[in-house]
């Protein structure tokens, strides 16, 4: 019997299938990939007990893994320096999202809602940047580029509401209203942010050489296991966008 795609689950697919990356970002890194994710039926909220004991459990992995050595030691977060460096971008002081997570594990990782503590302790448990986003929110299709320096990112200052403009030549992830995260994977912006009301995620796993041929997929294996065990019933459609697998 022939499998029937359900209707949703078509328009996911097509909407992945025109995310891509940009080839001036493939000149940069071409171990570049990036495998995105979208869940459906995502039970959102804040930080309960479940989501704590995923993280718990993540920081223990994640000291065993650093064995006492400063995350940009490791090669994957090396890598990542590597990246923001061919771009212009100062690594100690716009660190790579998985860094920037790494150097908390010691003193305990934010607990931030329930999405957001689940991907967080695939992160840190991997050893690789993972950004999660309302879908909802997203206006088009995402696509990782370089930035002109004209796009719009909206953000936070001081508590207030304020629009930022990438640098020229900086590594975004945008869409048709503005930039989506900025420096790769450095900083979210405010419109596509996880929020107590989101029920679809897209979830966007970075990878370099150094995270080995089955990192992605292993990463992407346990966020599903995640998501899906804090929300049951939950759905997930994937996509691998590398220079194997053009867009």
């Amino acid at each position: 019997m022939a499998h029937i795609v359900p209707e949703t689950e078509r328009n996911v697919q097509r909407w992945l299938a025109e995310a891509y990356v940009d080839q001036t970002v493939t000149a940069l890194r071409p171990d570049y990939a990036a495998l995105l994710i979208v869940v459906e039926g995502l039970r959102p909220g804040p930080s309960d007990a479940e989501s704590d004991k995923l993280l718990t459990a993540a920081e223990s992995r994640a000291r065993a893994l650093l064995d006492g050595r400063a995350p940009h030691e490791l090669d994957h977060l090396r890598q990542w320096r590597e990246a923001f460096q061919a771009f212009g971008a100062k690594p100690q002081r716009t660190r790579p999202s998985a860094e920037a997570l790494l150097r908390r594990v010691d003193a305990g990782l934010p607990r931030v809602d329930r999405i957001t503590d689940a991907y967080n302790a695939v992160s840190v448990g991997h050893l690789l940047p993972i950004g999660g986003e309302d879908l909802d929110t997203y206006t088009g299709p995402a696509r990782l580029v370089r930035a002109t320096g004209e796009e719009t990112f909206d953000t936070q200052r001081d508590g207030e509401t304020a629009l930022e403009h990438p640098d020229p030549g900086e590594v975004i992830w945008r869409d048709d209203e503005g930039v989506t995260c900025r420096r790769w994977n450095w900083r979210q912006c405010v419109r596509t942010r996880i929020t107590h009301s989101t029920t679809r995620g897209l979830f966007i796993l970075d990878g370099l050489a150094a995270l080995g041929p089955n990192g992605l997929k292993s990463a992407a294996e346990d966020l599903i296991a995640n998501l899906t065990l804090l929300s049951p019933g939950a759905t997930a459609v994937t996509r691998l966008l590398s220079p194997a697998q053009p867009a």
